[in-house]
């Protein structure tokens, strides 16, 4: 069954570079990022975690943990972290999934069932959908599921613009309007009215019967 915002992240338990861990309890109360690659030692996600790698701190600082997996061994992940920090100049230090046995891969609906049980002998192009972004929430949902090709790298200014506002609107009963950056106006909910918005917020435009914008509210 596919998987759809607001689903429980699935839980699993998998051996990482920085050993065995369980997904839900890796998580513990705070939030996390689970990004996949097809293939250890490919150009493009070679470049990706590097650049997750040298935004590990703007992820912490929203109180996310960041954790990557390949449908490779983690011996394997081991090797490709000298190639990463030569080519980006950042050293991984979140850790790696191994999933050799294709099973995180299939349980996230990144592979079919008919995939087969072992990363050994596969391509790329065999892998090319195990390329997701999944922003899990402390409360084990997903949030965001975010699907590129092969060929285009992501955007990791992007998801964390995106959990910038996932963590605004769950405190706030605000919407983010598109092109949103942290610190910049906001839209209220429907479910706001207007007396109760003017208590909330102090002030607000109406731009449309159905969209007011406001000030992003304090943190």
């Amino acid at each position: 069954m596919s998987l759809r915002i607001n689903d429980i992240a699935p839980d699993f338990t998998a051996e990482t570079s920085q050993g065995t861990i369980s997904f839900h309890d890796w998580i513990g109360s705070g939030w996390g990022v689970l990004f996949s690659h097809p293939k250890n030692f490919t150009p493009v996600c070679t470049t990706e975690l590097g650049a997750m790698a040298g935004l590990q701190d703007e992820f912490a600082k929203r109180g996310v943990k960041v954790i990557g997996i390949s449908v490779d061994p983690v011996e394997s992940h081991e090797r490709w972290k000298n190639d990463i920090r030569t080519a980006t100049g950042y050293e991984v230090d979140y850790p790696l999934i191994g999933d050799k046995d294709l099973a995180v891969a299939k349980l996230y609906d990144m592979l079919p069932a008919g995939a087969g049980e072992s990363s050994e002998g596969r391509t790329p192009a065999d892998n090319a959908t195990v390329r997701s972004v999944f922003v899990i929430g402390p409360d084990k949902k997903i949030k965001l599921i975010l699907t590129y090709p092969m060929t285009t790298g992501r955007n990791f200014d992007e998801i964390l613009r995106a959990i910038d506002s996932i963590q605004l609107t769950a405190k706030h009963q605000v919407a983010t309007p598109a092109n949103w950056k942290q610190g910049e106006d906001v839209i209220i909910t429907a479910a706001v009215s207007n007396e109760d918005a003017i208590a909330r917020f102090g002030s607000f435009d109406t731009v449309l019967p159905y969209l007011r914008k406001t000030k992003q509210p304090a943190a």
